[in-house]
């Protein structure tokens, strides 16, 4: 069976800082650093290489990374409560607000932050 998405990928101009944010923040989600590097940290729910990971790097062209506009990045959650605890973490670790926790117009639970270096992720619990 074919992926549609096999990784997404968030620019930042301080790694260091950038992965003791998301150290935090992605451990509610359940997943944990997988790979590091110099230039990149991978995250995902597995060690397995062919598992959906969350990078944050420095950019190729060693320009300063920017947040793209009109893009987000949404991560799943288990429950409600993982979606609240996110957003929680992730204020309480230097993120901005872009939308507290609470169902949104497809019926699902969301919230919505800007990370340290302005990049938008939501997280998502699909609600039955």
């Amino acid at each position: 069976m074919s992926k549609t998405i096999s990784f997404v990928m968030v620019g930042t101009n301080d790694l260091d800082k950038s992965s003791k944010f998301y150290d935090v923040v992605l451990d509610n989600l359940g997943m944990k650093r997988v790979t590091v590097t110099e230039r990149y940290i991978a995250y995902s729910h597995s060690r397995e290489d062919g598992g959906l990971k969350f990078y944050i790097t420095k950019p190729q062209n060693k320009e300063n990374a920017t947040a793209g506009n009109g893009t987000m990045v949404a991560l799943s959650a288990e429950t409600k409560e993982a979606v609240d605890k996110f957003h929680k973490i992730a204020l309480e670790n230097g993120a901005v607000d872009e939308g507290k926790p609470g169902l949104r117009s497809d019926g699902n639970y969301y919230s919505y932050i800007r990370d340290l270096d302005g990049n938008k992720i939501a997280s998502r619990f699909l609600v039955k």
